[in-house]
């Protein structure tokens, strides 16, 4: 079904804000939208044909339609960001953070808080530092404020009746909220309160606290106190100082976003300022596969997914206007409990800020979608329309046979991820004596590897390349199906038609000799022949050498490596003197060597 047949219920949705969810016959869930009207936004799907190959693919592949009524679009915007949550759909943008730089935690769900090293930042009501480059500055900013403000580090459940403090009170390190005598629950409060001051980046109202705290302590002769606040109060000017990449006290706390959207995707840089001053960056991209519509899509999305996790700020600076932006103000407003403005700024240092952020946006995109990707992507794209595959097909596992007259008959496995060859992935095969014509040989070694790739449970490819025609192809499909996986995709392509044959169709599928597609698969069909003769010549040399080698009397296989070692190769071996021979293996193995390869000539 497509979404030319839901056209009936198309027509009869009302006229009011909701979300709509698309889905295959199946079930599956492909995209999810708002609407500030679902009559029109839906509708205008019926005349999207023709817009992009993944706009194609996902009016082909829908199937089912549903919507939900809400009463407003800043509701529909919130709904619409839990379900692309909940069910992550194939088509929507869904953003990624690849660098999994370290976040701080001060876990202010608990009563007593503990400040904890975190890979993600998860939704559990505590708060969130980060993510902090280079790592090492998240180690030591939490060292500080155990030596600082004495947070505890310990798993210890706290009801402050126990005997007595640990070691970690001795040392300094915690005030010991275990102990209600020496530390209330008031005064761990406010250790939290700085604590969370820190990690806010608030440092110049801490460097003025240290420092009055450093000269009380060094007018009351307390040097060692005083010496560990002058060592603190340096360690924060530090963080301070590395923090301090862009500076100016009117700018305040907001976010600064850059963009760049491009054939392959798209790239968002985050500034977050905090005090006039970048305390994180934070770089996000689009999967390949989304349906992108543009900018202001990919913008849309990033803030919804962006702010799932984060307080947002009192202000937020975009490159560009989004659609509904009162909507989202006022999602993000109740996210964060006060007013949060979203501005494009046009002139002085606010645009300059969002011109930085949008270089380095630029930046990120060409080193991540560079244009041999790009193009790649496009034959992946094209290998999706042409074959019908239900997605892009990110990983391709080809298959060649090699054998010379059922001769020491090998095969090969090259990988393929993204339009990559990925060589440390690269299989061979050695095949039995009982499956030396081609086909059987396809069976064995198809048979063989993903029977392995299940016992495993992957990886398994999203398409199957078969060096041959239709009979290797049938054969490959026949060990598949042997091992219930005669669902995964297979095809064909012969040499000399350079035609594809599928199980599907009863004619094959031609491309343009200069179609990407072609040249693609072509490429990887080569590799993995290449990489199969170079497996066959090897074992037919490895072969010839133990043939000649150990026929001759005397020679075992530690006298045979000590030879080809000292000579090279069975050339080498032939074309050695007496005496050279005799330094290797000794004279009475040494006239062995030269009698067989005399009667040999």
């Amino acid at each position: 079904m497509a979404v030319q047949d839901l056209k009936e219920q198309i027509v009869r949705l009302p006229e009011q804000p909701g979300v709509y969810v698309w889905s295959n016959a199946a079930g599956d869930v492909l995209y999810v939208g708002k609407a500030r009207s679902l009559r029109d936004r839906v509708r205008s799907y019926l005349g999207a044909r023709g817009l992009s190959p993944r706009h194609d693919a996902l009016l082909d592949e829908i199937g089912r339609l549903e919507v939900i009524v809400t009463d407003s679009v800043m509701e529909a915007l919130a709904l619409e960001n839990n379900l692309i949550k909940q069910r992550m759909p194939r088509y929507n943008i869904l953003l990624r953070d690849d660098k999994n730089y370290p976040y701080l935690q001060l876990t202010t769900s608990e009563a007593y808080p503990r400040i904890l090293v975190a890979r993600s930042v998860e939704k559990t009501g505590d708060f969130y530092a980060g993510p902090f480059l280079p790592a090492k500055i998240a180690r030591r900013t939490m060292t500080l404020s155990h030596r600082l403000f004495g947070i505890r580090s310990c798993n210890e459940v706290i009801t402050g009746r126990r005997g007595r403090p640990c070691l970690e009170y001795d040392i300094k390190r915690c005030i010991a909220p275990c102990v209600a005598d020496i530390c209330t629950e008031e005064q761990y409060g406010v250790a939290v309160t700085n604590t969370r001051l820190l990690l806010e980046g608030r440092n110049d109202e801490l460097i003025d606290t240290l420092r009055d705290r450093m000269v009380a302590a060094s007018s009351g002769e307390r040097f060692e106190e005083a010496a560990q606040l002058r060592d603190a109060m340096r360690t924060v000017q530090i963080l301070r100082d590395r923090q301090q990449k862009v500076a100016t006290a009117q700018l305040g706390d907001r976010d600064v976003f850059g963009l760049k959207v491009g054939p392959s995707g798209g790239t968002i840089h985050v500034f977050a300022m905090r005090g006039g001053r970048v305390v994180e960056r934070v770089e996000l991209a689009t999967d390949p596969g989304a349906l992108a519509g543009g900018d202001v899509d990919v913008l849309q999305a990033a803030l919804g997914q962006f702010y799932e996790l984060r307080v947002p700020p009192a202000e937020i600076n975009l490159p560009l206007e989004i659609e509904d932006s009162e909507a989202m103000e006022e999602w993000l407003s109740a996210r964060a409990g006060r007013r949060v403005r979203i501005l494009v700024p046009q002139r002085g240092d606010k645009r300059a800020l969002v011109d930085l952020a949008t270089r380095n946006a630029e930046l990120a995109y060409r080193t991540r979608f560079n244009e041999i990707t790009a193009a790649h992507f496009e034959a992946l794209e094209t290998l999706r329309a042409v074959l019908a595959l239900p997605a892009i097909p990110r990983r391709i596992d080809c298959f060649d046979i090699s054998t010379i007259q059922g001769s020491e008959t090998v095969a090969s496995m090259v990988v393929c991820e993204d339009g990559r060859l990925k060589r440390s992935e690269y299989k061979k095969f050695r095949i039995r004596g009982a499956a030396q014509d081609d086909f059987a040989a396809m069976r064995e070694v198809v048979y063989r590897r993903y029977r392995k790739v299940l016992e495993d449970g992957g990886p398994f490819p999203d398409l199957i390349l078969i060096d041959g025609g239709r009979g290797q192809l049938s054969a490959a499909y026949e060990a598949l199906e042997t091992i219930g996986l005669g669902n995964l995709v297979a095809v064909g392509i012969a040499k000399k038609e350079e035609v594809i044959f599928t199980r599907e169709r009863p004619e094959p599928v031609v491309l343009p000799g200069h179609d990407p597609a072609l040249l693609l698969i072509q490429r990887i069909r080569d590799e993995a022949h290449r990489f199969a003769i170079t497996f066959h010549r090897k074992a037919r040399s490895m072969r010839d050498l133990r043939s000649e080698l150990d026929d001759v009397p005397g020679i075992g296989p530690r006298r045979r490596r000590a030879l080809l070692r000292a000579f090279g190769s069975l050339a080498g071996v032939r074309r050695a003197t007496r005496e050279e021979l005799e330094s290797v293996v000794g004279a009475k193995t040494a006239a062995a060597v030269i009698d067989y390869f005399s009667r040999a000539s």
